[in-house]
């Protein structure tokens, strides 16, 4: 039903436009009284695990970027996502950047998006997550305001811990959004160590530490992601998620003028999926499994998912794959890894 009739309605808007009516209908979704009657993506055959001190009831989560606002998770948890990862949020709320800036390529099964961390800012984040069911596992994806300077970014990440900790089971500190300018320079290995370091040290003066993971973009060179692998360790945090965006063009269907019109913004969906696996494969085998590895980018099948997982993938999550499959791909993942789950 979806690939027939909701997916060719929903490519009929523009690609915000679609995704905002989504959101109405997802929202819709998260009612109590509506759960025992959505069972579209949910599977029986699904398998739990325990990572990080908590309890997944499967690998499959939806990536941040989705649920910016923390208005879907319900919705989404019913749909048969085992968690939700909200944002990025940043400490005020922002308007992001000016539209059009969400696209489809459609040969491609891919988005290309520079939204630029729009989202209504932390308070609001905190009030939509006050009353939130504990058995719904939620990700904080936090960032930067665009109007503070690499300089001061710092501030804006302990903000934002220091707001969600208690209404968040995790933590994803996103410094590889290609959208927001200069946000990739915290990357480098000085600023990401200090970054990551202090905000351990304010984990720490909590009753209940949460675990703190690090979204890195597929753009890195292997020197560069021995440099994560090394401050992964040596800050102590939780584990990486692996990978947001890319900002290459390389083997695209789509037609290069096109994609020329489209301009900046960092792409997603099926053609980064090997890119992906690659960063995910490597450091699980170059780190020996000593963290925890969230793979995330390309999935559009229950292959795609089995062969992350097979890479090196702890969780998965999707984002694009739901646009283009619908929820049904969340029931494929969930059965496929609930049975084949090694």
């Amino acid at each position: 039903m979806y690939q027939f009739f909701v997916k060719s309605f929903l490519f009929l808007l523009s690609a915000e436009t679609a995704h905002n009516f989504a959101s109405f209908f997802l929202k819709i979704a998260g009612l109590s009284i509506l759960k025992p009657f959505i069972k579209y993506g949910n599977s029986s055959k699904a398998k739990g695990i325990e990572l990080m001190g908590i309890h997944f009831k499967s690998r499959l989560g939806i990536a941040a970027g989705f649920d910016k606002n923390a208005v879907m998770y319900k919705g989404l948890s019913n749909l048969g996502f085992a968690f939700v990862e909200i944002g990025t949020v940043t400490p005020l709320p922002q308007a992001g950047n000016p539209k059009p800036r969400l696209f489809r390529l459609k040969k491609d099964e891919a988005l290309i998006n520079r939204m630029g961390f729009n989202n209504k800012g932390l308070k609001h984040a905190i009030k939509m997550l006050k009353n939130r069911s504990k058995d719904i596992v939620i990700g904080g994806n936090i960032g930067k305001n665009k109007i503070t300077s690499n300089e001061n970014a710092k501030n804006d990440y302990i903000t934002c811990f220091n707001g969600l900790h208690h209404y968040v089971d995790y933590f994803a500190i996103n410094v590889s959004s290609p959208n927001t300018p200069g946000l990739r320079e915290l990357q480098d290995k000085e600023p990401l160590l200090d970054l990551l370091m202090s905000l351990q040290e304010l984990n720490r003066t909590f009753n209940r530490q949460k675990p703190i993971l690090l979204k890195i973009a597929p753009d890195l060179s292997e020197s560069q992601l021995d440099d994560i692998i090394e401050i992964v360790i040596k800050s102590g945090i939780q584990g990486v998620i692996a990978t947001n965006t890319t900002i290459v063009r390389d083997t695209l269907q789509t037609d290069s003028v096109e994609i020329a019109s489209i301009g900046a913004g960092g792409l997603s969906g099926k053609p980064l999926f090997v890119r992906s696996m690659e960063v995910v494969k490597y450091l699980k085998t170059h780190s020996k499994g000593r963290f925890t590895i969230i793979g995330v980018g390309g999935i559009l099948s229950a292959e795609h998912a089995q062969k992350m997982i097979s890479a090196g993938a702890d969780l998965i999550q999707i984002y694009t794959g739901l646009i283009y499959k619908g929820p049904a791909l969340i029931r494929e993942i969930n059965n496929v890894l609930g049975l084949n789950d090694s």
